[in-house]
């Protein structure tokens, strides 16, 4: 098994696992609906959103296209539909893996490898987010955009707790410095995911923590 295909083995084991606990967490949905969304990121992986049909989408999931309005507005509905459940995962998560490390700054790089990582591991849901809901002015009153507006509010809290006990310099702006931050992961990770490149949580990780230490840290008395 040569590194892509190796890589590709590793990304399509780790997207059947999210998805499988994506589905574990909502047993409770009806099945059709669950594979409509399934459907949809399924074709994600092999084509452009706006090339995706309801006939494509319902050919995918079995189902009658029918089947497709009883639980979805339109086709940008599910696709905002399947970014939320895979945000919602995605966040819980991230509480539970920012529970017990002590530091901001530690707590910064904890958050910014689970971040990378989570775009490695599900392209689809990255390409959604990063590429395709962005571009309409429906994204900033949806559900979509109140999720990631709760992982910034995460960013901003840690960087305030930094400052608080000293990591962090006073005179930096937490705003700014978030903007900062998350700006660095997704342009490392942009190039990765439109040119099915790899994507290393580790690699990434470390460069932009080294910046991070170099400007952020309390300087010397």
């Amino acid at each position: 098994m040569n590194e892509r295909d190796a890589r590709r083995y590793s990304m399509t084991r780790g997207t059947r696992i999210m998805e499988s606990q994506r589905r574990d967490k909502s047993l409770s949905s009806p099945l059709g609906r669950a594979k409509i969304v399934d459907a949809l990121r399924s074709l994600l992986a092999e084509k452009e959103f706006t090339a995706i049909t309801w006939s494509d989408i319902a050919q995918t999931a079995g189902v009658n296209e029918g089947l497709i309005y009883k639980y979805f507005k339109n086709k940008r509905n599910l696709l905002h539909i399947s970014l939320q459940e895979s945000l919602e995962y995605y966040l819980t998560k991230l509480d539970t893996d920012l529970k017990g490390i002590e530091g901001a700054l530690n707590k910064l790089r904890k958050l910014i490898w689970t971040t990378i990582y989570f775009y490695a591991q599900d392209r689809v849901v990255a390409k959604i987010l990063l590429l395709e809901v962005r571009n309409f002015p429906g994204y900033f009153e949806s559900r979509t955009y109140q999720l990631v507006k709760n992982y910034g509010d995460t960013i901003l809290e840690i960087i305030k707790e930094g400052i608080n006990q000293g990591e962090i310099r006073e005179d930096i702006s937490p705003w700014h410095l978030m903007q900062a931050i998350l700006g660095a992961i997704e342009h490392m990770c942009l190039p990765g995911i439109i040119f099915d490149r790899i994507i290393s949580p580790d690699e990434y990780t470390r460069e932009i923590c080294e910046i991070l230490s170099r400007s952020i840290g309390k300087r010397p008395a």
